[in-house]
């Protein structure tokens, strides 16, 4: 082959290619060796697809639907180039009877248009918005395999790992944020042996380009002075960006924003101290020497009093979580949690709020299900020992690795000599009791929250 990203050359017989790659394809499932003529960029792919636990008679899952297909969809960076896309390739794909495919970074399909009989064989196969087309999910195919590789790529017949995708050609070509280089996704042209050409390939590079150009050209929303920005989600001193400036404020300080920014109807002065203080010794005084420091950060204007509250709507990674979550848009919900609220503050309010967002993104977690989102949390550091998310990872990807990791760690939390079935030492009661527990109810003010699992680490500490 003179391109080794176009699956058939000029000139070569269609038929006799998909009889040499089916031979090719059964001699690999059956022993795991890859013959000669199968492209080399298909070899890796297969054995990707291979190592990821794909089946050959496997099928595409659906992971988006309804409301929160749709909510993901508007907020993705791509709807911007739907336009151009349909412009396009649109009609190129109507009057050809294949399909528009785009989809995210992580191969979910955002959007299929096309001829309607050709959407609708390809809905047996469930290549439909929402199903999941990575290469780690239904092995070698172009929309996935392109945002694997960061390559365009042509996938023709049965160089497809999945048998019952075998009839279809596709191509395919990676789409980057021109500003942070990072891939957005990939736009796709899925259909018949036709495309098994070098000039589709040609094509559907040149719409992916002049998607990112578009993208360059759109203005960048402009930071308004009036709308600062919060950033407190994994990390102890928030940040706030604002009329140009980016503070890094201390933890009293980034403790107070954010429940000021929870609060814009604003909090009385002794709402406020029971917020913050554990300690009821704490003086209305010490609150008020911590907000006129606060002022010379912020500069003038920006916080009142009687009561406490900020002069202009501040938005914040903690109203972005809690507004997708609200929408459906679990996926989105999971990509803007950079972690704990605060992670270091032991302000009671504080501590309620990190606690309520953390358990309601755990919760959404679980009852999606997508095997991705869940490797996610368990993968990072607040959720390393989070038992009830690596069950639901187990059951929704039983490797071997998730099995012996899940195993391990109920071994760890198996109760030791001393402790109760629940996991309580003797004569601690609840969990929320135990010293240093994020729901430790001897601080004041804090209403306990639902009793979870003891981690290894909390059994440890004590």
């Amino acid at each position: 082959m003179t391109d080794p990203w176009v699956a058939l050359e000029p000139g070569a017989d269609p038929g006799e290619r998909v009889r040499v790659l089916r031979r090719a394809h059964e001699t690999f499932t059956a022993a795991g060796t890859v013959p000669r003529p199968v492209r080399t960029v298909v070899a890796d792919s297969w054995r990707r697809s291979a190592r990821a636990g794909v089946g050959p008679d496997g099928a595409a899952r659906v992971e988006l639907s309804d409301g929160d297909l749709g909510a993901y969809r508007a907020e993705h960076p791509l709807a911007a180039v739907m336009p151009l896309f349909r412009e396009l390739l649109g009609t190129f794909a109507a009057d050809g009877e294949h399909l528009l495919a785009v989809c995210d970074a992580h191969g979910r399909l955002l959007w299929v248009e096309g001829h309607p009989a050709t959407r609708r064989k390809a809905g047996r196969m469930n290549f439909v918005p929402g199903a999941r087309w990575a290469e780690s999910a239904v092995g070698t195919n172009a929309p996935g395999t392109a945002v694997a590789v960061d390559r365009p790529v042509q996938v023709f017949a049965a160089e497809h790992f999945i048998r019952r995708v075998q009839p279809w050609t596709c191509a395919a070509a990676p789409v980057h944020d021109p500003r942070t280089g990072r891939v957005l996704g990939a736009v796709d042209i899925t259909g018949g042996d036709g495309l098994a050409h070098p000039h589709s390939l040609g094509f559907v590079q040149a719409v992916a380009r002049a998607a990112e150009s578009h993208l360059a050209l759109l203005a960048p929303p402009q930071p308004q002075v009036d709308a600062p920005e919060l950033t407190a989600l994994g990390r102890d001193e928030a940040l706030l960006c604002t009329g140009g400036r980016r503070v890094r404020l201390s933890r009293r300080h980034s403790e107070i924003l954010v429940l000021l920014a929870g609060h814009p109807e604003g909090l009385g002065g002794d709402e406020l101290l029971c917020a913050l203080y554990e300690d009821e010794s704490v003086t209305p005084v010490t609150l008020r020497a911590e907000l006129a420091r606060l002022r010379g950060v912020l500069g003038p204007g920006l916080l009142a009093s009687r009561p406490y509250r900020l002069t202009v709507p501040v938005t914040s990674d903690v109203a972005v979580v809690a507004r997708r979550l609200a929408a459906g848009s679990v996926t989105g919900a999971a990509a803007a949690y950079a972690g704990p609220l605060l992670p270091a503050s032991q302000a009671p309010a504080v501590v309620r709020m990190r606690e309520r967002l953390a358990d309601e993104v755990r919760a959404a977690l679980i009852s999606r299900g997508d095997p991705d989102l869940l490797a996610d949390w368990v993968h990072a550091a607040w959720g390393e020992e989070d038992l009830d998310v690596w069950r639901a990872l187990a059951a929704a990807r039983p490797t071997a690795a998730v099995r012996a990791r899940l195993v391990a760690l109920e071994g760890e939390l198996a109760a030791p000599a001393g402790w109760d079935r629940a996991g309580r030492a003797a004569g601690t009661g609840h969990p929320a009791a135990w010293p240093g527990h994020p729901a430790d109810t001897s601080r004041r003010g804090v209403t306990p929250g639902p009793a979870r699992p003891p981690t290894a680490r909390n059994l440890r500490a004590t």
